[in-house]
């Protein structure tokens, strides 16, 4: 087993996502080659189409082909994207892992938010399958938007040394994804990098969220950069057992 590092440099975007399709690949491309420094790179959930219900068939042929070129590109960094993709004649909103020009991570939308009508579009993923997975020695997590909000998920993530959320979580609420994502780091003692579109009607707050509930976020930005410390998640395991 890979010994984990002292730190790893990530950047989260925080960019609305433009009608044509291209245009936000081309973004998302030109992110992860400026950013060649950072070992972790979230996007926004469903950022390269936003959630285009009446053009379903379109966005999903279109994810298909950008993962395609992603995974071309995606070389030492672990970049965290989700993907309107077709399986069979159902649609799902899928988060994918790319690291060393493979996907390492696959985890379908359970929690599909009705306020947005995603369950009419979209078919859920199964619960079961949300759980923590290990790449080169550090265990991670994924959440997907609304299911920041479901107390069982946070349980059967536990023991992650980060969590990511990507989200496409709406104004209105922005307070709850705040509250929520921190109250994650500090209950899971864990790393939450949490990437959030920047519509006008999104609530932006992309966030790196220590495990002692220490922030970095600037909703002025469209990349937020910092890092993971390890030694923060084993100092505060130490401190603060949760047996």
């Amino acid at each position: 087993m890979i010994g984990k590092p002292k730190t790893m440099e990530v950047a989260l975007l925080q960019l609305p996502s433009k009608k044509r399709y291209q245009e936000n690949l081309d973004r998302l491309l030109e992110e992860i080659r400026e950013h060649q420094d950072k070992q972790i790179i979230v996007a926004p959930e469903v950022y390269l189409t936003a959630y285009d219900y009446e053009h379903l068939t379109t966005a999903a042929k279109f994810s298909a082909k950008a993962l395609k070129i992603l995974k071309q590109e995606v070389d030492e960094q672990i970049v965290v994207i989700t993907l309107i993709l077709e399986e069979g004649d159902e649609f799902v909103n899928q988060a994918v892992v790319i690291h060393k020009h493979k996907v390492v991570y696959r985890q379908d939308k359970v929690k599909l938010f009705k306020l947005g009508d995603e369950d009419l579009y979209l078919t859920a993923g199964k619960k079961k399958k949300i759980k923590t997975f290990e790449i080169e020695g550090v265990t991670y997590a994924l959440l997907i938007c609304f299911e920041l909000r479901f107390k069982e998920l946070w349980k059967q993530i536990e023991g992650a040394d980060i969590v990511f959320v990507t989200a496409r979580w709406g104004l209105p609420r922005k307070k709850h994804l705040e509250i929520l994502s921190s109250a994650l780091a500090v209950m899971n003692q864990s790393y939450v990098l949490l990437a959030n579109s920047s519509d006008s009607d999104m609530a932006s707050s992309s966030a790196i969220i220590s495990p002692n509930g220490d922030i970095v976020m600037d909703d002025t930005k469209e990349v937020i950069e910092g890092s993971v410390d390890f030694r923060e998640i084993k100092k505060i395991r130490r401190y603060i057992v949760m047996d």
